[in-house]
């Protein structure tokens, strides 16, 4: 197999290479299987330990997954071994458990010449330990707002994962898979690489593809008017443009805006920047838990009040409740802590 461009795969493919995977609370547990499976299917397919893995997390403790289920860790995030990979596996909570343990961890591994990989939010953690530098993020398209908002200086894509020297970032979920993949086959052979995706049953899929199908372009360099529309108006969240201004910035008439507007979206201009405006708002309040008023500020409502009227209409819930529903079952201690602080049962007959 020819060497590598890539040094830390280059210096991997020397020896059985080791990946840690960083869980995090309400880490997606989706990603850890698609990983980790892959993984196991190539020692399996192969009958050789080509790869091994370990699973580590602050305090070696058992890390709660986003569906509820928890998985134990093997080491702690300050004695944990050496390893060629690294992956930061974070999910619903991005910016609540970033702690200096992990900082320093994902410093001192890639110190030491790991390659950091970021899963679906684990970008967050990267930024702020202050690795990410001049490079483009892969962030879960859900979360690529929030993660702009705490670092105004970064960059994202729009593609399911990238890897560039001694950092890799992946948007997640099945995409988890496809970059898995791609290191396998850099690892240790394209054909291996193909026998797992077949026992997957999965067909690979290349770093560059969309996160989205909706967002599939023939040219990705002239974007057609619905994308152009819709992030004009991502881009101006907090002072909505009237739509003679939007119709100014895209180069048309008021009245090609409305038309186009009403023949792809069903909907008119206004509406369809209120919808935007909504799922951002949305997205900020399952992903941070700023203000609910300072949500609504960011997503261009003056007062909360018409926000929560609004965001109540649209999803049926307010931003309060929606907020609190998933909240509830995000559990930072222990099930059997839980239990145990419940009051005692009387026997029933």
């Amino acid at each position: 197999m020819a060497s590598d461009q890539n040094s830390v795969i280059a210096a991997a493919s020397s020896r059985r290479p080791r990946f840690a995977f960083l869980l995090q609370p309400e880490f997606p547990m989706n990603a850890y299987i698609m990983a980790t499976e892959a993984l196991r299917i190539a020692n399996q397919n192969s009958g050789q330990d080509l790869f091994e893995w370990i699973v580590i997390s602050d305090g070696a403790v058992s890390v709660r997954a986003s569906n509820g289920m928890w998985v134990s860790a093997n080491h702690d995030l300050a004695t944990f071994p050496r390893c060629d990979f690294v992956v930061v596996l974070e999910g619903n909570l991005p910016t609540q458990n970033i702690s200096a343990g992990v900082r320093g961890a994902l410093r001192n591994a890639y110190r030491h010449g790991s390659m950091i990989v970021g899963v679906d939010t684990g970008a967050f953690a990267i930024a702020a330990a202050g690795l990410s530098g001049e490079r483009e993020a892969v962030v879960h398209w859900e979360a690529v707002s929030s993660y702009l908002d705490h670092f105004p200086q970064a960059e994202t894509k729009n593609q399911i994962y990238s890897i560039d020297r001694q950092l890799a970032f992946c948007a997640g979920g099945v995409a988890t898979l496809d970059m898995m993949l791609d290191l396998i086959g850099r690892l240790r052979g394209a054909v291996l690489a193909g026998e797992v995706a077949n026992a997957l049953i999965h067909k690979p899929r290349e770093g560059g593809h969309p996160q989205r199908t909706d967002d599939s372009e023939v040219d990705e360099a002239r974007p057609s008017l619905s994308r152009k529309i819709v992030a004009l108006m991502e881009e101006n969240l907090d002072f909505p443009l009237p739509p003679k201004a939007l119709a100014k910035q895209l180069s048309i008439s008021v009245r090609t805006l409305e038309r186009y507007c009403l023949r792809h979206f069903n909907q008119t201009p206004n509406q369809l920047y209120l919808r935007t405006r909504l799922q951002s708002a949305r997205s900020l309040l399952f992903y941070e838990d700023r203000e609910i008023k300072d949500v609504a500020v960011t997503c261009g409502f003056s007062y909360p009040s018409v926000f929560t009227r609004s965001f109540t209409a649209q999803f049926g819930q307010s931003p309060l409740a929606f907020r609190r529903a998933f909240r509830e079952m995000q559990l930072t201690v222990r099930p059997e802590i839980v239990r145990m602080s419940q009051p005692p049962r009387s026997n029933e007959q």
